[in-house]
């Protein structure tokens, strides 16, 4: 048993009301949930692990899959795509020689697709991590690349 997950859910809490925010804290800085970390999770919560799994799996702000340190969410819903949000996705393409779905070499960067962000009067808008970028162009992605190369 994870170390770790006991800790969280001490916590957050055991009841299932509560496994959103534990599986938020425990995905954390590596951005995905391993095997391993929802079988601790339901055997902490008591939850069967098919519906630990479940919830994991359906949210797209989870990941059972590794990626990137930072991911980049482009959303892809109809005031972003008409405002430009196909060009952002092939200059963020370009500039990390990635395609969607995918993560960099160096494990920085993971590139995905997103519906609505919530952000539609500053379509097209762009997500890395926890952060919205609004108005984004093919031109200002190297910029907002750039600060998290350092």
């Amino acid at each position: 048993m994870s170390s770790q997950v006991v800790d969280v859910v001490g916590r957050v809490g055991t009841e299932r009301a509560h496994l959103l925010e534990v599986l938020r804290q425990l995905q954390g800085d590596t951005n995905y949930l391993s095997e391993q970390v929802l079988v601790d999770v339901a055997t902490t919560m008591d939850i069967p692990l098919s519906h630990v799994y479940g919830v994991a799996s359906f949210y797209s702000l989870y990941s059972t899959e590794p990626k990137g340190r930072y991911i980049i969410r482009i959303c892809e819903n109809a005031p972003c795509h008409i405002d430009g949000a196909v060009d952002v996705i092939h200059a963020f393409k370009d500039e990390l020689g990635i395609d969607l779905s995918e993560t960099t070499d160096d494990g920085l960067f993971s590139l995905e697709l997103t519906s609505c962000l919530g952000v539609c009067g500053v379509a097209p808008a762009v997500m890395v991590n926890d952060v919205v970028y609004g108005n984004v162009t093919p031109e200002s992605v190297r910029g907002i690349l750039e600060k998290y190369r350092q």
